[in-house]
Order: C-alpha cells, then sequence, then structure tokens
C-alpha cells in the first residue's frame, strides 16, 4: 500500500479492506465473480498475508465478499441482504438496552411515509400484488406465523411501491426486528378481521391516488397494533431486543 493512501488514525488491516471495497464498487463486478485471488492481492497490495486476509474477514463480515477456498478459489463478490444490516442494527440496539417495543413505534412512524409515496407513485402491478396479498390473507385462518408472515409481505409491497430505496430499507430491516410472534405476539379472529379490512382501505386509498388519506388509513391501522401491546402485552413494553441472526449464522 502507498502511503498517500494510509492514515494513520486507523489500523492498516481497516485500511486495506477499504481501499479493497473502494475497487470493488468502483470495478465492473457482479455478485458471484472473483475479485482474485490470495496471491494476486498479496502482490498487489504489497501487505502481509495476516493482514490480507483480515481485511477480507472485515469485507466478509459485512456481506461484501466470500472467501472461496481451493485453486478455483479467491475473494468471490456477493451483493449484501438487509439481513446483514438487520443483524448489526438488532446487536447495537440490545447492546445500548433498546426495548423490542421502540422497534414497533419506529415502525409506527416510518410507514404512514411509505403509504404517502406509495399513494403517488405505485404502479398497477403494486395493487395487483397488494389485492393478492389481502385476498391470501383473508383465507389463512388460524396459522398465525402464515399471517404474520403474509402481514409483512403486505406492508413490504407498500415499502416497494414507495419508490423510496432507503426508506424501503428501513422498513425491510425493522419488519425483520419487528417479528412480534417471535415475542409471543398473537391476533385473535376479530384483529385478523380488523386487519383485512385496513389493508383493503390502504389498498383503496393508494388506488385513487389520496396519499393524505392512505396516511391517515395507515396510521389508524398501526393506531391498533400500539393499543393491543399496551392493553394486552404490556410485558413487551421493556422486554429487550432479541438478536437478529443471519441465514446460515450460528446462534450462540
Amino acid at each position: 500500500m502507498k502511503d498517500d493512501v494510509l492514515n494513520h488514525s486507523i489500523s492498516k488491516t481497516e485500511q486495506l479492506a477499504r481501499l479493497l471495497l473502494d475497487r470493488i464498487i468502483d470495478s465492473d463486478l457482479r455478485p458471484g465473480d472473483s475479485f482474485g485471488t490470495e496471491a494476486e492481492m498479496l502482490a498487489q497490495f504489497k501487505v502481509s498475508r495476516p493482514t490480507l486476509r483480515e481485511s477480507i474477514r472485515i469485507l466478509e463480515s459485512h456481506g461484501v465478499v466470500t472467501l472461496r477456498p481451493g485453486p478455483k478459489g479467491g475473494v468471490i463478490i456477493n451483493q449484501p441482504g438487509v439481513d446483514f444490516v438487520a443483524h448489526a442494527l438488532s446487536v447495537f440496539l440490545r447492546l445500548n438496552n433498546v426495548p423490542f417495543v421502540a422497534i414497533l413505534r419506529a415502525r409506527i412512524a416510518i410507514e404512514p411515509a411509505l403509504v404517502r409515496d406509495a399513494a403517488l407513485h405505485a404502479t398497477e402491478e403494486d395493487f395487483q400484488a397488494l389485492e393478492a396479498s389481502i385476498e391470501r390473507l383473508a383465507k389463512i385462518g388460524n396459522d398465525a406465523i402464515a399471517f404474520a408472515n403474509e402481514n409483512r409481505e403486505f406492508h413490504s409491497i407498500i415499502a416497494r411501491a414507495s419508490a423510496n430505496p432507503v426508506l424501503e430499507t428501513f422498513w425491510s430491516t425493522i419488519s425483520i426486528l419487528a417479528s412480534g410472534e417471535h415475542h409471543g405476539l398473537s391476533y385473535t379472529a376479530n384483529n385478523r378481521a380488523h386487519i383485512v379490512k385496513a389493508h383493503r382501505r390502504i389498498l383503496d386509498a393508494c388506488r385513487r391516488r389520496q396519499p393524505d388519506e392512505a396516511v391517515r388509513e395507515m396510521t389508524e391501522h398501526l393506531g391498533e397494533l400500539d393499543h393491543l401491546i399496551k392493553t394486552r402485552y404490556q410485558h413487551m413494553v421493556g422486554e429487550p431486543m432479541k438478536i437478529a441472526f443471519r441465514p446460515g449464522r450460528r446462534i450462540g
């Protein structure tokens, strides 16, 4: 590594990780492509093998690359998923003693903005996907996990339809962390019926391109969730965050 890229306030390992990330971003490589072998990178960056390997581990921990062993292996480009963001955020929140209910309230804060944009930018394809989700939700019945997953799918479609990738990423992260069924949250038949009707009203407002009405409907819908927690799940108010582990990552 050349002296002009050195920043003496951080370690050489982290500097190399940042340099590698810059090179990856500036390249035309796609997920699954090889960024190079260890031998090639050692020759290019003039660093020790331990420094290179630790730098690669940093990028691997963020889901940017995978180290594939063997003669045809090397550093393989990944496309990080939102699960990496959710894991990091869940660790941060847990270590800072942020309760689970704070995530639910963050959801209540962000979704009105998403539905406003969805009412303005959603396509007919989005509306059809929302309609299909509502139809599936209405037929699920007592399967709590299936109902929770389909409920989340409706809100995920709203997030995608907002055409705001930053807010969509926030929502996707929060939706992973706000899996209330894993904290004991469940819905009665009456709750489920109310949710289906609320989804229909939200879709109707979006289809008519009425953002203010869509916001009101979403706010009322999420207010029911807040009321449910306050009245039936008071214990969740102070319950700590659970760590969101990435797929394939061992717990403990």
